[in-house]
């Protein structure tokens, strides 16, 4: 007799849902006022050996119209198995400044540059926070 899926498991990862991407959006809204951010870039999260790992680029909107986006690289891994379950290591740093456009090409080719085969999503600030 075939068993069903083990419910104890956790579904697939899905980028920017999940308790690690919670503790990361709470960071990210410590260093960057969720009404500021443009666009969240999540990448497809890794998860091995009990660990899972996540990478989202936040995009703050420039003061004044056509000014340059401040860039953060937002990164967490969350012990997901085992007696330290729930531990995560949170990392938050602001990485550039740079025109949208260029901004683009970069993520875009950090994703080929890992051979990741499916390309970072681009998400609103809604995805982790309440509209005001």
């Amino acid at each position: 007799m075939a068993a069903g899926p083990d419910s104890r498991l956790p579904g697939p990862l899905t980028p920017g849902q999940g308790p690690g991407w919670a503790k990361l959006a709470e960071a990210v809204a410590a260093r960057v006022p969720p009404a500021e951010i443009a666009t969240i870039y999540l990448f497809r999260p890794l998860k091995r050996e009990g660990r899972e790992w996540g990478t989202a680029v936040v995009t703050r909107r420039p003061p004044e119209p056509g000014g340059r986006l401040r860039v953060y690289t937002a990164r967490y891994m969350l012990i997901v198995r085992g007696k330290e379950r729930g531990q995560s290591k949170i990392e938050v740093t602001e990485t550039a400044l740079t025109p949208a456009e260029v901004l683009e090409r970069v993520v875009q080719a950090t994703a080929d540059r890992t051979g990741d085969p499916e390309p970072p999503i681009a998400v609103g600030p809604s995805v982790w926070y309440e509209s005001p």
